[in-house]
């Protein structure tokens, strides 16, 4: 068992030490992490039997101790008379005592702190549990959730009952203080306060939540709440220094601001904010359209365009293969045309990719503008992996399946890409293709300027391959998700849902080889389930005659 035990450990241990931190980027990977906790409960259970064994040793003789002693300290004398009761007792205090002590300071301990010392050094970091928060905070805006909603756990297509009690929701206000972020700082200490003042018990004190929370109104703008709230403080907290400098800081702030008010001869008090403050802008201009499409809301999917969509089989333009078994197309967009095919990948051929693929899983990356080095990025939360045909025979297969559907040669197309996203896991909008300094089509505001910034050499963008541009995206989705996960077009209005075995494709660039900016798209944020996509991008070399030129620039 021990050996089997040790085996196993070896095991995690290979994959965890791949990991390098931010488990909270692959639900994949936090897997792990499940059977790593398991081991250390089942190391713990063990310690606990050793010491419950040792401790009924020690009971029993401290029972037998008692019952002799109470009966030789009756009559020391006498019983000392007989030779063999002293005997026994120099015996006792020589031998059997100082035994005893030993078995006391056994150290039975020793092995499941040896087991929690190796795993600790793959244990999830700070900045996972703040990664981790991080992703709950987003769900909670992207998917409108309030604070009490998450902390309830109520979720829909959830399995599992899962809550945040006091304690855990101000581990969350504490994540978002650090971060600077008081908008979310204010949401959740208001949330530890609302289950506090229900009668919840905690290790964290009301005082602790209002020391939080008053400054982080006051960072806000809100200074007569954050005066009102560093009172409620000395009141449980007289002797709290900070809070005694705080409240007259915003004592003196509030006065000042009087005084201006009557220097500029306005009679007009300024009025209190109500504890309800708008969300931060933030760098991402088409924010609201993408997290209302992410929401299934504003989808622009109308009655007209719903009438040029159909269903068919595709035998991909006469391929032998798929006249023999063709696959179901279905439009799901008319123009770009974007369609999805059915029973592309089998459950068996999905569950092998993802086991040669996890070991490989690496945070996902982007190239930093500034700097063009590859680093992570908030706005990609995933772990993703690149597959060679000679990795496994499924590989291969599948690379042919996705030649012979879309009638594009997979020769100079890039590997087989395996993402699986984490908490929270997404990729805010962006374009699968490479993007010219002098496209008019551009846009330059917000994001899309630092996208601008990183591929500013459209020649170099994929010199490297030497096979132009990503001409087309095939998408396969490798697992249902149960809320949340979808891939949506924002300057369309369009929002697909992950079916498993299922994939989508679309052309990124028109036939004159300009960009279609309309294919810009991202993957919203996991609400619950778990996401594996596998993905191929196709580019332009080798396409010349399977999908020829157009003869203006908007072919």
């Amino acid at each position: 068992m021990k050996l089997w035990v040790s085996m196993l450990l070896v095991a995690w241990f290979g994959v965890l030490g791949c990991v390098q931190a931010e488990f909270f980027t692959s639900i994949g990977h936090m897997t792990d992490l499940i059977y790593a906790e398991k081991d250390l409960v089942l190391s713990l259970k063990e310690y606990i039997l050793v010491e419950e064994a040792k401790l009924s040793k020690i009971k029993s003789w401290a029972n037998k101790m008692e019952a002799l002693t109470s009966k030789s300290a009756a009559d020391p004398e006498g019983y000392l008379s007989h030779p063999v009761n002293a005997y026994k007792l120099v015996k006792r205090l020589n031998t059997d005592w100082p035994a005893l002590e030993d078995l006391v300071l056994q150290n039975s301990a020793a092995g499941f702190i040896a087991n929690l010392s190796v795993q600790r050094q793959f244990f999830p970091t700070d900045e996972d549990e703040t990664g981790a928060a991080k992703a709950l905070m987003r769900l909670q805006d992207t998917y409108r959730l309030d604070p009490d909603t998450i902390s309830k756990g109520e979720l829909p297509g959830t399995k599992y009952q899962a809550v945040l009690s006091a304690d855990d929701c101000f581990g969350m206000g504490r994540s978002a203080y650090n971060e600077g972020d008081y908008y979310h700082t204010v949401l959740w200490m208001e949330q530890v306060l609302k289950q506090l003042d229900a009668g919840e018990e905690a290790t964290t004190s009301k005082a602790q939540v209002l020391d939080y929370l008053s400054y982080a109104v006051f960072q806000l703008g809100d200074l007569h709440r954050a005066l009102e709230l560093t009172r409620r403080l000395l009141s449980l907290d007289p002797s709290h220094e900070r809070a005694g400098g705080n409240l007259r800081y915003f004592e003196r702030l509030l006065e000042e601001e009087r005084e201006n008010m009557l220097l500029n001869h306005t009679e007009a008090e300024l009025a209190p904010q109500e504890g309800i403050y708008e969300r931060p802008v933030d760098y991402l201009p088409e924010r609201d359209i993408y997290e209302s499409l992410c929401r299934g809301e504003g989808v622009k999917l109308t009655p007209r365009r719903q009438k040029r969509l159909f269903c068919r089989y595709h035998h991909g333009n006469g391929t032998p293969q798929l006249l023999i078994a063709p696959f179901k197309e279905e439009d799901e967009w008319d123009s770009p045309h974007i369609v999805r095919y059915y029973d592309v990948m089998s459950d068996e051929e999905i569950e092998r990719i993802k086991e040669i693929a996890k070991p490989k899983l690496a945070r996902a990356t982007v190239r930093d503008p500034k700097t063009g080095v590859l680093t992570v990025a908030s706005y990609r939360v995933s772990k993703s992996s690149w597959l060679e045909e000679d990795d496994d025979p499924v590989v291969a297969r599948v690379n042919l399946r996705m030649q012979h559907i879309t009638g594009l040669t997979v020769k100079t197309a890039e590997l087989l890409q395996v993402a699986n996203y984490g908490m929270g896991g997404q990729y805010e909008p962006h374009f699968d293709f490479s993007r010219r300094p002098f496209d008019s089509g551009l846009k330059t505001e917000g994001n899309r300027l630092a996208t601008f910034l990183n591929y500013k050499d459209e020649q170099d963008a994929f010199k490297r391959l030497g096979t132009g541009n990503r001409v087309a995206t095939f998408l396969n989705y490798m697992s249902d998700v149960e809320a949340g996960g979808a891939t949506v077009f924002p300057d369309l209005g369009a929002a697909l849902w992950p079916k498993k075995g299922t994939a989508v494709f679309w052309y990124n660039l028109l036939r004159s080889g300009e960009g279609d900016y309309r294919t810009r798209h991202a993957a919203c944020p996991v609400l619950v389930g778990c996401k594996w996509v596998s993905n191929k991008w196709f580019h332009e070399r080798g396409q010349e005659f399977l999908r020829p030129c157009g003869s203006t620039e908007v072919d």
